[in-house]
């Protein structure tokens, strides 16, 4: 019998030799693990950002594997077909835009289920403030059909349960309602947004609130006191208690921007008493003339001729679109100049990073990441759910 392979063995030197390789496959089968360990943990980090639901197994198999491959946006859009992402992630998203409290304690209603659709079907984003647009409940679902004197058609989705992501279908305001198609302007002519800011009041409400919610800005940020006073309405008195300091120093800051740019509305009303939003083409709402001896010099509406007096001053920081006319008629001419604004897009971006990465933008880096994925989304074609699976890839290692 050979002593042979007990003399290999015996030998250190070969025997280290023949223990190399066993000990480099055993090393990289615990790297591998550990690798796929950590890209099975960002995959569930990355599925709970953006659909704040377990993932199945199978879901998470996949998100790891384009992790591990380099494809890590792909797995953030596999993360986004689960139906949670649309119904609590993007309702959440949308619905504070809704009401003047900012909460997202509203029941899901037409300005919400269309920011969800309009995300889902990848429909430019841009036109959130000027398109005819309108999503409802497919017609299979025997729903109660939409309605511009309630919140029915919605609220039963809601009590229903009924999955968003699957039974949201696109028409048109036009279609549903008696605006015509001129008139409408994206989520600024829904129901929902018409009985929280066009109610009682002058119809400032809808174009402050327009301007936080999707530029960003409230109008604090956007005092511009040597703009022109000459569109100021007459309810506003140049002397408040008697003191005409406080216009000239505060109240003229705001309303010399304002008032002309809300003149976009002045055909628009909600009827209280009957649950809807009502628009009169050409005959200015009685609400633009309130209060006329307040300063009867002051200016008097006639039409909804809007003017964008910010295009120059400090507030041209806000990105106006020069290619576009400074200023145009209606609801939807002044949303298209919004919504081409670098404010806008910005603002568009924040709001994702804000709602999938749990934190404010705070750094250079994360600043510099803002920036490419406004950049992105224009390029995409203001895809807003490109700008979700950019965020929560970025901030997948917080």
């Amino acid at each position: 019998m050979s002593h042979l392979p007990t003399q290999v063995l015996c030998n250190p030197m070969q025997r280290q030799a023949h223990l190399k390789p066993l000990a480099i496959s055993l090393m990289f089968a615990v790297l591998t693990q550990a690798a796929l360990a950590d890209e099975r943990e960002q995959a569930k980090r990355l599925h709970d950002r953006l659909a704040g639901v377990p993932a199945t197994e199978t879901t998470l198999t996949s998100m790891a594997a384009d992790i591990g491959a380099g494809a890590a946006i792909d797995a953030a859009f596999t993360a986004m077909e689960d139906p949670a992402f649309y119904a609590v992630t993007l309702k959440n998203f949308a619905a504070p835009w809704t009401n003047r409290d900012q909460t997202v304690f509203v029941p899901l209603n037409d300005y919400i289920a269309t920011v969800v659709g309009m995300i889902r079907d990848d429909v430019p984003f841009d036109g959130v403030l000027s398109a005819d647009v309108l999503y409802v409940g497919d017609a299979s679902l025997g729903l109660p059909p939409y309605s511009m004197n309630n919140n029915d058609h919605y609220q039963q989705i809601e009590d229903r349960h009924i999955d968003l992501k699957n039974n949201l279908v696109r028409t048109t305001q036009s279609a549903v309602t008696d605006l015509p198609a001129e008139a409408t302007a994206g989520v600024m002519t829904t129901r929902a947004a018409s009985e929280a800011f066009f109610v009682d009041g002058t119809n400032r409400a809808m174009f402050r609130f327009t301007l936080l919610n999707h530029l960003c800005h409230d109008l604090e940020q956007v005092k511009d006191g040597t703009r022109s006073p000459d569109r100021i309405r007459q309810d506003v008195s140049r002397s408040p208690g008697g003191d005409s300091r406080i216009f000239l120093n505060n109240c003229i800051a705001c309303h010399s921007g304002m008032d002309p740019l809300a003149q976009a509305f002045a055909y628009y009303d909600f009827d209280k008493s009957n649950g809807r939003l009502v628009y009169t083409a050409g005959e200015v709402q009685p609400k633009y003339h309130i209060n006329a001896t307040n300063f009867s010099p002051g200016f008097i509406t006639p039409d909804d001729q809007w003017k964008n007096y910010w295009r120059s001053g400090q507030n041209s920081v806000l990105g106006w679109d020069t290619s576009l006319p400074a200023g145009g008629n209606g609801a939807k001419s002044l949303g298209q100049e919004l919504a081409a604004s670098d404010a806008f897009a910005q603002c568009q971006v924040k709001k994702v990073f804000r709602n999938v990465c749990f934190r404010e933008p705070s750094d250079s880096a994360d600043r510099a990441r803002i920036d490419s994925m406004v950049a992105s989304l224009r390029a995409n074609n203001y895809s807003l759910k490109q700008v979700f699976a950019e965020s929560a890839v970025y901030c997948m290692g917080d």
